[in-house]
């Protein structure tokens, strides 16, 4: 047995080890060891090979705080599997990465190895396509990004899409005209930036047209030039569809295009165009395909274990075919 202790010196309980010390006894579920706080010093006991892995875990969480991070739950169940997988270095990488935007809630960052592969590759590429389940944070990061170079003008505008595609539902049955049909299907991407942007700038951006949340179909025709395009729920676009959405873009611009391949609402037999462009668009130079897996779900931890689920389901169902 050893004990190896850590000083919390400028960092708040409550920021390490959260509401009722619920981060602390994750710890403790996951590695054998004891871990036991007292005022601004935290020691661990346990096996030399035990108690190092917490320390180090405990280490590298503290970095997270000190740059001006809160830890919350999956960002300890994220650090506790890097750790297992003796993936520190990695994670420690994450943790120095600067904030992608500041907004009123805190800052934005990535949250996981997957998420900063993905950052990094719409920093570099001018066409993205990010695949993976709900809750890896495809489309907040993409938006996050996008107000961060209307902020940069590095961006002159910024376009926000989504197919009208009904989930078991038919438009033509839902009251209201075509505006208040569509509209829930654009409200993830106004929450989103209502979550970067305050409520009036958020208002003036979107009367100056800087930025324009519309139906995939709105899109048809144009040229977008020098704006920052993300195609969301992309997984629900026919071929043709994404064919035009890919040739909308100008000069200038750079698109995001995110899909989950695992929820597809499309009618039977019809092929879904974001599966369709990992095999059209694989060779072309300039295009990057990110793959996030439910390792980067950054929700709540039953969202990981529950995408698990239906991934042993399902091949369970292909194996008896």
């Amino acid at each position: 047995m050893i004990r190896r202790r850590l000083s919390l010196s400028g960092i708040r309980h409550l920021d390490l080890f959260g509401q009722n010390d619920h981060n602390l006894r994750l710890m403790e579920e996951e590695f054998d060891a004891r871990i036991v706080v007292r005022g601004e010093e935290v020691m661990v006991e346990g096996k030399k090979e035990e108690a190092e892995r917490v320390t180090s875990l405990i280490t590298l969480l503290m970095t997270q705080v000190k740059r001006g991070g809160v830890v919350g739950e999956q960002d300890v169940i994220y650090a506790i599997n890097m750790v297992k997988e003796k993936d520190e270095e990695r994670l420690s990488n994450l943790y120095r990465e600067s904030v992608i935007l500041s907004t009123p809630r805190g800052p934005i960052r990535a949250r996981s190895v997957g998420q900063r592969e993905y950052v990094d590759a719409i920093t570099e590429h001018d066409l993205v396509v990010g695949i993976g389940p709900a809750g890896t944070g495809k489309t907040y990061l993409a938006v996050a990004l996008a107000v961060a170079a209307l902020q940069k003008r590095t961006a002159e505008r910024i376009i926000l899409a989504r197919p009208a595609v009904e989930a078991g539902e038919n438009l033509g049955y839902l009251p209201g005209d075509y505006h208040e049909k569509i509209d829930p299907y654009l409200r993830p991407l106004y929450d989103a930036l209502y979550d970067m942007l305050p409520a009036d700038r958020m208002r003036r951006y979107l009367d100056m047209r800087l930025i324009e949340v519309a139906p995939l179909a709105y899109m048809r025709g144009r040229t977008l030039n020098d704006s920052f395009i993300i195609l969301d729920e992309a997984q629900n676009t026919t071929g043709m569809q994404m064919k035009m959405f890919l040739t909308r873009l100008g000069f200038g611009s750079k698109a995001v295009i995110t899909g989950d391949i695992t929820q597809i609402d499309l009618p039977r037999g019809c092929a879904s165009g974001l599966v369709e462009i990992q095999h059209i668009l694989r060779d072309v130079s300039g295009v990057h395909f990110v793959y996030l897996t439910e390792l980067d779900v950054v929700r709540h931890r039953l969202v990981s274990d529950i995408i698990r689920a239906y991934e042993r389901y399902d091949g369970r169902k292909g194996e008896d075919r």
